[in-house]
């Protein structure tokens, strides 16, 4: 028997996707997968949570179709588009044998379980709100479905912030926009349009980067930002590749044009009361969003605006070498900075991670975690993201904290933000 029972088809919009897999990160069903061009949500596993709304940066996510069951778009075939369908008319509903009229069932937000050891799910604990003392952020100023789709930035500065690897190259790649306006926040991120086209003739999609640089730019009082690019040179196999956008923006030369659509994102943001604490912990180019944050918070400090409210940054590479930004890291004054490096592949001492240095740290997180004045905010791969969360709720509880009351409100007030990929 066809089933044409009408369902509302969540869809997610390839033309302003910027492909930040913070969707399927949280989706709590996985009911969101990707390929190398499209993020796509599976009808049959899709329960209508709306789990993924809040945090996505552009809003693609948030499209629906009315549609018959037997009909709903596979995973396959939304893999293919490069825009939405158009809504199916009301005739082409009767025509499939759904009843004039008929509503499709709206589902609301179900509840998703944070506490237990077998269903531990680090996802469960990111804020999808802002600290409630961070600047308004503007988002989408350009884009697909902009008035504007794109604005031109003059790449006025490139260097390399690692030393020189066979494996892996990052630079910092500095922006201007000339009179255009782009307000950008510590947290938020741009998408570059890398030029040319994919092996099926397709114009490459935006890749994003998050911004390196405060909100008054890199250099202070321009119309400028920064960036952490890292590309990768050889596979784990020692084959040579070369990322599409990473690879073009790396070889950026001063005064060469970049398209740049954004900026993103709306939740990941500093907050800017004076007893804020920030606890900062990241890998590799995650640090970009950290720097943009330590710059401020250092630019404050010297102008004398800004007193109390501690900064602590946790930060791991595989080793020195690999680490953006080491040598000026280790000129921050240590009463202004708490910095903690892990390295995981220094020859001849033992691994460690992140995660190992805040438990050695305990005893200061665990203040840090009783003060609602803190913001813990990570940045870097997703296979750091469990580590660091099941860190934290150690802390607590060897403090003596409650975990489920302290992870709730970590979350409900905008406290923890989680930003992996």
């Amino acid at each position: 028997m066809t089933d044409n029972t009408a369902i509302q088809q969540h869809l997610i919009d390839p033309e302003i996707c910027i492909r930040c897999n913070t969707c399927e990160a949280i989706c709590p069903v996985q009911a969101i997968t990707h390929d190398s061009r499209n993020y796509v949500v599976d009808a049959e596993k899709c329960n209508l949570c709306m789990a993924c709304l809040p945090p996505c940066p552009t809003g693609s996510i948030d499209n629906w179709r009315t549609m018959p069951r037997v009909l709903a778009y596979t995973p396959q075939a939304q893999l293919l588009w490069d825009e939405l369908p158009p809504e199916l008319t009301p005739e082409q509903l009767a025509e499939a044998g759904v009843p004039a009229g008929a509503d499709a069932p709206q589902a609301a937000a179900a509840p998703v379980q944070v506490s237990g050891e077998n269903a531990f799910n680090s996802s469960a604990f990111g804020a999808t709100l802002p600290p409630w003392s961070a600047a308004h952020a503007y988002t989408n100023l350009y884009g697909p479905k902009s008035a504007q789709k794109y604005i031109s930035a003059t790449v006025v500065g490139n260097v390399r912030v690692t030393d020189v690897g066979k494996e892996y190259d990052t630079h910092h790649v500095m922006l201007d926009f000339g009179n255009l306006p782009f307000p950008v926040l510590e947290g938020q991120s741009i998408g570059i349009m890398p030029p040319g086209q994919d092996e099926q003739g397709r114009a490459h999609h935006a890749r994003q980067y998050s911004i390196a640089s405060p909100r008054n730019g890199e250099r202070p009082g321009y119309n400028n930002l920064s960036l952490t690019v890292k590309r990768v040179l050889e596979d784990h196999q020692g084959q040579a590749v070369r990322g599409v956008a990473s690879n073009f923006l790396c070889d950026l030369k001063v005064g060469d044009s970049v398209q740049v659509i954004g900026p993103f994102g709306a939740s990941f943001l500093m907050p800017n009361h004076p007893r804020s604490n920030i606890v900062m912990i990241c890998t590799g180019t995650g640090s970009a969003p950290m720097r943009a944050m330590t710059e401020w918070r250092r630019r404050l400090r010297q102008s004398g605006k800004f007193e109390g409210g501690k900064l602590m940054l946790f930060f791991g590479a595989r080793t020195q070498e690999e680490l953006p930004y080491y040598g000026p890291l280790q000129n921050l004054p240590k009463d202004f900075i708490d910095i903690n490096f892990a390295f995981s592949r220094t020859p001849g001492s033992p691994k460690r991670y992140v995660q190992d240095l805040m438990r050695e740290r305990a005893a200061d997180l665990a203040a840090l975690l009783a003060d609602a004045n803190t913001c813990f905010f990570v940045c870097g791969l997703k296979s750091m993201e469990d580590g660091v969360v099941l860190a934290l709720r150690d802390v607590a509880q060897q403090a003596g904290l409650n975990w489920d009351s302290v992870g709730a409100a970590l979350k409900a007030e905008g406290r923890l933000h989680l930003e992996t990929y």
